[in-house]
């Protein structure tokens, strides 16, 4: 009895626990994930972090259920391994589901790992990341299960704009499970082997008889191409952490701190990418453009990282650097759609623009936007509603704003896409901007169409083409809205990248505080 007290049998106690942990249930979490392809929870941990960072913490607790023969088997982690780790020097906290363990079902111990680990990334102003793979609430713990859903989602609303919050769907996330990664800031999810839905194929067969495999219902692709529900779509696992590790490279810990900034290395002379784009707008109006082009010639190295690509591609959403400094990219897609609004890609870029402003990160639009989508489809799913979110954003944001018109920029599309009457700081024209109510085609046919229909047919295409030319030279062009001050300056566009350093490096020291009241009403 006196060994067992003793310093060397507790601290060859404490080795033989993390042993069970590490080793034995490890070893057994790999021999069950890596037959379906998938990796463990700790691995995940892992690749995710920086080597040798990763703290574990609760690694002990257990679950004290007794109902249904639960006693006989109270595994250490209860199913999350959670803890703290760096990733690129900079702190976060993480909790990673480990299927392995009762199929990583969520009970009370469990709950109380991951509210722990959340309060904490509070505490100490870090951003959170949670690695989802469970098989939804533990059954024999009844209420108290769906009671730490609730909990967890109620942290991730307190969280929101508090921490960056990021969710990784590493296998199936299902029923109430869903909700805490539809309210974190970005979602990421792996072709295969992810399946989000509030129903399963099972349930939704019982009820309406509709027969559809799990991965037409939430699989990667439907999510993020369809629902818009994922913010990147990965091959596998270790691309969708790469992911990760890059996104929280352009984040700031917290709302208080700003995001991380890197050597300025960009050239102060035109390089050849920036003279490209002295040629990139085509002279015939309905031929598109990649503006990708754009997007990449005024970044940092060209990098850029895109959010949502397949949702709402007719609008461009991600992260980039100027002169070292993240910015929040929002612009017109010419290639998709003309660039057109539409629900898509207004709610996406809204919510984008939310998350810039909520963490300090400035937003540089690029606008080529023949206005919003016409259409009964479109009315009856809410555009005016939905619409409105764009321009509540882009009025809401409070962080430096810089705009620059490309080509397009008609009706409400020209209002909504940055403008200074939305409290855009600093907004910029190419010489083909064409800033109006209407295009040159659409406006002759209202302005002129008496004209038109009293015109011998034989002259009317001839008189159509010299009334557009005139309505293009006197109205279509940025001097008009440069004449009122709408447009600060025309610039050539081979400088763009040197007048939006220039213009964001001004607005570095901007403050401005909103009106204040508890907070506003966005029409969701």
């Amino acid at each position: 009895m006196m060994e067992e007290l003793s310093t060397a049998y507790r601290i060859a106690d404490l080795a033989d626990r993390d042993e069970e942990v590490l080793r034995t249930a490890e070893k057994e979490a790999a021999d069950r994930q890596h037959a379906k392809g998938k990796l463990t929870a700790r691995e995940r941990i892992d690749l995710l972090a920086d080597p040798g960072s990763f703290v574990e913490l609760d690694r002990f607790v257990r679950h004290r259920c007794t109902d249904f023969d639960m006693g006989a088997n109270r595994p250490y982690g209860d199913g999350v391994v959670t803890g703290r780790a760096t990733v690129d020097g900079r702190p976060i906290c993480v909790f990673s589901q480990d299927f392995s363990v009762l199929g990583g079902s969520l009970g009370e111990a469990f709950g109380q790992k991951v509210i722990k680990i959340m309060d904490l990334a509070a505490e100490i102003g870090c951003p959170i990341v949670g690695i989802n793979d469970s098989g939804g609430a533990r059954i024999q713990e009844g209420v108290t299960a769906l009671a730490y859903y609730a909990e967890i989602a109620a942290r991730n609303v307190h969280l929101s704009g508090v921490v960056p919050q990021i969710s990784m769907i590493m296998g199936p996330c299902a029923g109430g499970a869903v909700y805490s990664p539809a309210i974190t800031d970005f979602t990421v999810m792996v072709d295969e082997i992810s399946h989000m839905f509030v129903t399963g194929p099972e349930v939704v067969n019982a009820i309406s008889g509709e027969t559809v495999s799990r991965d037409d219902l939430g699989g990667a692709t439907v999510n993020s191409a369809i629902s818009g529900n994922a913010h990147y779509r990965a091959t596998d696992e270790h691309d969708a952490i790469d992911w990760v590790r890059t996104l929280i490279g352009f984040l700031p810990a917290n709302y208080l701190e700003p995001a991380p900034e890197y050597a300025n290395t960009a050239s102060q002379e035109l390089t050849r990418q920036d003279l490209a784009l002295d040629e990139l707008i085509p002279d015939a109006q309905t031929r598109a453009y990649d503006m990708r082009q754009v997007v990449e010639a005024v970044l940092d190295d060209a990098e850029f990282l895109e959010i949502q690509p397949d949702f709402g591609p007719n609008m461009i959403c991600g992260f980039g650097r100027v002169e070292g400094h993240s910015v929040g990219v929002v612009a017109n897609q010419p290639l998709r759609m003309a660039g057109v609004i539409d629900i898509h890609a207004s709610e996406k870029a809204a919510r984008f623009m939310r998350f810039c402003d909520a963490f300090g990160i400035p937003l540089l639009t690029f606008a080529d936007v023949p206005g919003y989508l016409p259409g009964r489809e479109q009315e009856h799913g809410g555009i005016i509603r939905r619409g409105a979110k764009l321009i509540y954003a882009y009025a809401e944001a409070t962080v430096p704003k810089v705009t620059v018109v490309l080509r397009k920029a008609y009706g409400g599309g020209y209002a909504v896409m940055g403008s200074k009457h939305l409290g855009a700081d600093v907004n910029l024209a190419w010489p083909t901007a064409e800033i109006a109510v209407l295009g040159a085609e659409a406006a002759v046919t209202v302005l002129h169409r008496r004209v038109l229909r009293d015109c011998p047919p034989t002259e009317r295409d001839a008189l159509r083409q010299r009334l557009v030319d005139e309505y293009r030279r006197q109205f279509a062009s940025p001097y008009a809205a440069a004449e009122r001050g709408y447009v600060d300056q025309v610039i050539r566009p081979a400088t763009t990248r040197l007048e939006v350093a220039g213009a964001l490096r001004a607005m570095r020291t901007k403050r401005r505080r909103p009106p204040a009241k508890k907070h506003g009403n966005i029409p969701l």
